[in-house]
């Protein structure tokens, strides 16, 4: 089971870093949340989702 939900988390972070990429927002930016979404899978994909650019947060 934890083997599943690990598999998950590893394709919505690399998702999450290709979304990132291709995004509009500066290099800067990006480099940070790429670093956050590595340094952090779970949380920092939350806080992506929440408050990167696209994000809830930004509309």
């Amino acid at each position: 089971m934890s083997k599943i939900i690990s598999l998950i988390i590893l394709v919505l972070d690399i998702l999450a870093i290709i979304k990132i990429v291709q995004s509009g927002a500066s290099t800067g930016e990006k480099i940070l949340w790429v670093i956050l979404v590595l340094v952090l899978p779970v949380i920092g994909l939350i806080i992506w989702a929440l408050l990167g650019p696209g994000g809830p947060a930004k509309r």
